[in-house]
């Protein structure tokens, strides 16, 4: 798979004009060598399959490098970079909207003056964004496995334990079902509190009869996964009950959109015009997804800023919210695979209203 993605990478480096790519991402790294240490960088081009990391992670790298890359042992990574160029006339691109500007001086005058600095960020990522086969599974059993772990929580109830309680047991839930950890820090927030997307859990009480925005994932084989349900702890006030049809109608009718073929922003527009036409425009202020792989927030985006057309292999979330400051929060959020016949959802709890006391 390295030297496939290489090769693809190769590929797209000459399209853009350059010789050679600097990947110094970690997360880019890792996609394209399969590496997972701490520190390393790699340079990719038509005739250059180069990866430089540090003496700690000299067994690791020959184990899990292909052959075909030249490993190299460095303590300074981009002067190691910088003295392997030849003397060739070379356009080296760059990840402009990763190397911080330190580092790129550090670069620029560490290089030959044969080597051009051209910045060309986004090109993994573009990548990144369509998964393959193997990238599928892993996010669908990290899915799973969040699923299951939450499921292992609400067994023990919501109401009269506290947010931050809560949150801390699906964290330990998913470590045990034999996750690495959680792909982002567990929101779980009631009442008034789940007006705030990204609430911090309280070590405030759960009351009964209110909301519970619960949003978790799990890291799994390095893939993450990305859900959100709100249970109710009883009976509620038709308030909120209206909010919650009006979101659960809103990602509904979104899921249906989700193909290839259209962009972010126009299967954005589709949860964002029914969630207006319920008077809660103002109420929904986030994009409603984006998408899930290696990290649990990259490209493709759906949201009103969402150029990209949507592709087979894009694995995105769908995530319509409605946040009434003071009162009341809901978000509803699947994972979703995108398959040349329309798309797959990978969150498997159910989205009916679900009372858990």
């Amino acid at each position: 798979m390295s030297a496939a993605r290489a090769q693809t990478l190769a590929e797209k480096v000459v399209e853009r004009e350059l010789d050679a790519l600097l990947v110094s991402k970690l997360v880019n790294v890792r996609w394209l060598t399969g590496f997972t240490g701490s520190n390393a960088a790699a340079v990719v081009g038509p005739r250059a399959r180069r990866f430089v990391t540090d003496f700690r992670y000299l067994t690791q790298a020959a184990d899990q490098l292909d052959p075909e890359w030249e490993r190299e042992i460095a303590t300074d990574l981009l002067q190691r970079v910088a003295d392997g160029i030849g003397d060739e006339p070379l356009r080296l691109g760059f990840d402009d909207e990763h190397l911080s500007v330190r580092l790129h001086g550090k670069l620029a005058e560490a290089l030959p003056d044969n080597v051009e600095l051209v910045a060309a960020g986004g090109i993994v990522e573009s990548l990144r964004a369509v998964k393959d086969a193997g990238e599928v599974d892993a996010i669908r059993a990290a899915a799973q496995l969040a699923d299951a772990a939450l499921e292992d929580v609400l067994a023990g109830g919501l109401s009269r334990r506290t947010e931050r309680e809560i949150a801390l047991e699906i964290e330990f839930a998913i470590r045990r079902r034999g996750a690495q950890g959680v792909s982002f820090s567990p929101i779980v927030a009631a009442a008034e509190h789940g007006a705030l997307p990204h609430a911090e859990p309280r070590d405030v009480q759960i009351p009964s009869g209110t909301l519970v925005v619960v949003d978790w994932g799990a890291q799994l084989d390095g893939y993450a996964s990305d859900c959100t349900r709100t249970f109710a702890t009883g009976e509620l006030d038709p308030r909120d009950r209206a909010i919650y049809e009006l979101v659960l109608n809103a990602q509904q009718e979104a899921l249906a959109a989700v193909r290839p073929g259209p962009t972010g922003r126009e299967v954005d527009a589709v949860a964002r015009a029914i969630i207006e036409a319920g008077g809660h425009g103002e109420h929904f202020g986030h994009g409603l997804g984006h998408g899930v792989g290696l990290e649990v927030h990259e490209g493709p985006r759906l949201s009103k800023q969402g150029n990209d057309v949507l592709a087979a292999g894009n694995i995105v979330t769908v995530e319509p919210g409605v946040y009434v400051p003071g009162a009341v929060g809901v978000r509803i959020e699947d994972l979703v695979l995108i398959t040349e016949e329309g798309n797959e959802v990978l969150s498997a709890l159910p989205k009916e209203l679900r009372i858990v006391e």
